[in-house]
């Protein structure tokens, strides 16, 4: 039956159930009620609930429970709204001192409101609806599954949303192209640091989708929120008892299959949920996957001509990638009811993260141009210049920790609410004896070696060797070093928060009057110790001969390859007659090391005024921001004499951010929104430091303290048209004004306090930048179709985004894209789900952004274009059992990054890499009590 909201009174119990309960021990005038599915199971968030009569609104919570102050009394119609269904309304009865009791239960008992991938839309686009400013939301189903398999394929589903990938594993979340470093990173309303030492937002893979109820991604600000992003908010919820009205057990187990590797990769999950007495909850989850997956790369640089204008790179670096990614990570979450008007709750939030990495190298370097060649080859000679030979093996086993501790709770006390949050955090990074084996082989004979490159107009280049006996001679590459690093990154912060709201009911509508306050304290450290040796204190130098393996490596031979064991046995057993070169050592191991400690004390007033057809929500909120800034100025004499003085800095800055939001109503289907906000991004705290940071591939990192945040100004727009039960189409043009933008500049081949470097990097702060864009999105379930096409749902959305920034540089002003900022993002979907089966086809695509710049524009670093599809197929086989499978990168789209700008012309390699596609399969197997 379909249901017109013109007619309110024919909804009564059209499409649910209705139960109005009295009780006397709430206080007068008070409505309150909980909102759930026609099975009472899985409460349902963000349903719009209005008084008809007052025009009074509100929406349920996460365990779908709703509330009004202060309401005369009377008779009046009750109306609830949820996407995917119709509409709800009954009549209540307010009288003298009691409260009334509202349950209602949305749908018919045989419509899917809470299971799948109408479910996953419905719910999503039910908190779009409900929110005040402009968002988007992810949501699982009633049995805790997302629309895909991890978290990061499904974020790329999200209209203007994408994720920067790291050995083909999504990590960092890219939202409406720009930098990941503009977005802000909450759980459970506080922020988790990175346990990385050169990030401040926690990795996306650090926390599993079997514990998350939701992701909300808010692109305009309000006042009571943090105000550090530019790109958006990314608030991610962990479950809770009260989401469900009953117990609830879910387990999956599945394993993956690398077509790189030829390997698979088990994963196991479980999770329950109850509640006690209905007062009580409990939720708990726990996930384990050991992901076994390879890659294969190959990086070039110093791009340049010879005389007879032939282009070449004098470096080329092939690299073999052998990784074991183990992830246990678990959370639990404790509600309680301490009375009718006060809940509590505890969540906490614990992961850990092993990574063991063999990564096998071999690198060609040339002193001299080539000889010969043609437009795609080069050929060097040991007749014009020494040939260099470097076969190194990368063994390092790095562990990340993360916790997260977060207690609050609300308070009611008539048009009064009080809310308050303690939370404490901690991120650890270790890589405990990571050990770096080099030997290399030097040709500089007349006649002795001749090396042809090949694809050089390409991004898969490979060589010829004229004498293959003699460069692949393992006995002929001597150890050249051993580098062995203890490295230790912590990062924690730890925030208190209260917010306190008075609602006021006026003739003309709702108003509501907050204020609050917030304070974060955070430190992160880094501590590197170095030991470097390149000699031996008596006897030959051993050789690659009896150290080496060989790997499948596709794109190039580059066997011999050295063997992360016997290389590390031999090292172990030969440690003592290995020289120490003191003075790499020491300076390498002190100037990397740094301290930032960063306070931040924030305070705010908000208004809201809902009128029926509009609200308006506004206010102001001030941040001051101090930072303790410690790090070491590390020098080298001429005489290799390293001395170490400690350096201090401690700054501060206050910033006044104003933001208004307003929401129209034009009709029951049309939602318009405006939105402008003042923000900043502060920088990474890494970036802070002053330290001089060289990499084991001598690339180096420079530190600036004197770095200034990002600020902006940022104007969104919004038209949201819900036209079907289970549908929408919007559009959303955005204008961003950044002043000091940051951007990180890289000079080649350079010296630093007497230490060459083959790259040296510094981040500095440009000047005004500007972002316009638009976001388009449609989403419909195709459910009016005739069977078996009723089972369709569609999705695309499209992104564009145009930037420009200035920064000074020593030839002048240079005009630049934004750093890390895509022009376009587009994501597509074509799904199907009916009688149990699901299948969902996915495409997303980021096109080509800066990621490097170069202070003479003569090579600046593009990230290429990425398009990746997706397969997920499920069967229900039973209520409690389903089998799935699904395909990840169905299309073997590499990771491909250029340079642009250089002598060579044209876009020349930086670097290829590429991971195959992966392969899913499992079960699942879930159980929901009927609720009471």
């Amino acid at each position: 039956m379909e249901v017109s909201t013109k007619h309110p009174r024919r909804a009564v119990m059209a499409s649910g159930a209705v139960l109005c309960v009295l009780s006397a021990t709430a206080s007068a005038g008070e409505l309150v009620g909980r909102v759930s599915d026609a099975s009472g199971v899985k409460s349902l968030r963000s349903a719009e609930i209005e008084i008809v009569e007052l025009g009074r609104r509100t929406q349920s919570g996460p365990d779908g429970r709703f509330r009004f102050a202060d309401v005369p009394n009377g008779h009046f119609v009750l109306r609830a709204n949820y996407v995917g269904a119709d509409p709800v309304e009954l009549p209540i009865d307010i009288a003298g001192d009691t409260a009334t009791e509202a349950n209602i239960q949305i749908g018919a008992v045989d419509e899917i409101l809470v299971v799948g991938q109408f479910a996953n839309q419905a719910g999503a686009l039910s908190r779009q609806r409900a929110a005040d400013g402009v968002q988007s939301v992810l949501t699982r189903d009633g049995i805790g599954q997302f629309p895909d398999q991890n978290v990061a394929e499904s974020l790329r589903r999200v209209p203007g949303m994408s994720v920067q990938n790291d050995q083909g594993e999504g990590r960092f979340i890219v939202l409406r192209g720009l930098d990941p470093r503009l977005n802000a990173v909450s759980v459970n309303g506080a922020r988790v640091p990175s346990p990385e030492s050169d990030n401040r937002s926690m990795p996306l893979d650090t926390i599993s989708s079997d514990q998350i109820e939701s992701i909300e991604i808010k692109k305009t600000l309000t006042p009571d929120m943090d105000g550090d992003t530019i790109g958006g908010s990314v608030e991610i919820n962990t479950t809770s008892a009260f989401d469900r009205k009953g117990r609830f057990f879910g387990a999956t187990v599945e394993g993956s299959y690398n077509e790189q590797t030829d390997q698979w990769s088990p994963k196991a999950s479980v999770n329950f949920s109850d509640v006690y007495g209905g007062r009580l909850g409990l939720a708990a989850g726990l996930s384990y996957y050991d992901r076994r997956f390879g890659s294969e790369g190959v990086e070039a640089s110093g791009w340049d001509v010879n005389d007879d204008g032939l282009a070449y790179a004098d470096e080329f670096d092939f690299r073999n990638y052998d990784v074991t990614r183990k992830r246990i990570s678990g959370s639990l979450s404790l509600d309680y009811r301490a009375s009718q008007n006060t809940d509590l709750y505890l969540r906490g939030l614990v992961s850990s993260f092993e990574d063991q990495e063999y990564r096998s190298r071999l690198v060609l370097g040339f002193d001299e141009a080539p000889g010969a060649g043609d437009d795609g080859s080069a050929t060097f000679s040991s007749d014009d210049g020494e040939i260099k030979a470097e076969r190194e093996m990368k063994d390092r086993k790095e562990t990340q920790d993360v916790y997260s501790i977060v207690a609050g709770g609300k308070t009611y006390r008539g048009p009064w609410t009080l809310d308050y949050l303690a939370s404490s955090s901690r991120a650890e990074e270790k890589e405990p004896s990571a050990l770096y084996s080099n030997f290399a082989r030097s040709f500089e004979d007349a006649g002795e070696m001749a090396i042809t490159m090949r694809g050089l107009d390409g991004l898969r280049p490979g060589f010829v060797v004229s004498d293959a006996a003699l460069f692949n001679d393992a006995a002929e590459y001597e150890f050249d070093t051993f580098e062995l690093n203890h490295g230790k990154s912590v990062d924690r912060e730890h925030s208190l928060r209260f917010d306190l709201a008075r609602d006021f009911n006026l003739d003309a509508g709702a108003a509501q009057l907050k204020f609050g306050g917030k304070l974060r304290s955070r430190d992160k450290s880094y501590d590197l110790r170095l030991y470097a040796y390149d000699d031996v204190v008596e006897g030959d130098k051993p050789t690659l001969a009896g150290l080496a393996t060989s790997v499948d490596y596709a794109l190039a031979g580059i066997n011999p390859t050295v063997s992360h064991s016997a290389t590390r046995g031999y090292f172990n057993a030969n440690r003592a007659n290995l020289v120490l070169n003191e003075a790499d050592s020491a300076f390498d191991s002190n100037s990397s090391d740094y301290k930032v400690g960063e306070d931040i004390v924030a305070g705010y007033v908000m208004g809201s005024f809902d009128a029926r057809q509009w609200k308006l929500v506004g206010g102001v909120r001030v941040e001051h921001t101090r930072d303790d800034i410690r790090g070491k100025l590390v020098e080298r004499s001429e005489d290799d004499e390293v001395s170490v003085t400690a350096q201090a800095r401690d700054r501060r800055y206050t910033d006044v951010l104003p933001s208004l939001n307003l929401r129209f109503d034009a009709s029951d289907e049309m939602v318009l929104r405006a939105g402008v906000y003042r923000s900043l991004v502060r920088p990474n705290l890494a970036d802070l430091a002053p330290r001089f940071l060289v990499a084991e591939n001598d690339e180096a990192e420079l530190g600036n303290p004197d770095l200034d945040p990002y600020k902006a100004w940022n104007y969104d727009l919004s038209a949201e048209w819900y036209f079907g039960r289970n549908a929408v189409l919007q559009v959303g043009p955005f204008y961003k004004r950044i002043d000091d933008f940051i951007v990180t500049t890289y000079a080649s081949d350079t010296v630093y306090d007497g230490t060459p470097v083959d790259e040296l990097s510094r981040p500095d702060n440009g000047g005004q930048a500007t972002v316009f864009g638009v976001e388009l999105n449609y989403q419909q379930a195709l459910d009016f179709l005739p069977a078996p096409f009723d089972g369709v749902l569609v999705g695309a959305n499209y992104t564009y985004v145009d930037s420009e920034g200035r920064f000074n540089t020593e030839d002048g002003q240079r005009k630049i894209a934004l750093p890390g900022t895509s022009k376009t993002v587009y994501n597509a979907m074509l799904g199907y789900e009916k009688h149990g089966f699901s299948l969902r086809l996915a495409a997303t695509h980021r096109s080509e952004y800066l990621d490097e710049v170069s202070p003479g524009a003569d090579e600046d670093r593009w990230v290429l274009s990425h398009l990746q599809y997706d397969l997920t197929a499920r069967y229900r086989v039973t209520p409690q059992l389903q089998i799935f499978a699904e395909g990840i990168n169905l299309g073997d789209e590499p990771f491909r990054a250029v340079y642009r700008g250089t002598a060579a012309g044209g876009d020349r390699l930086s670097q290829f890499e590429e991971y195959s596609w992966t392969a899913k399969a499992g079960l699942r197997f879930s159980f929901a009590a009927q609720g009471q």
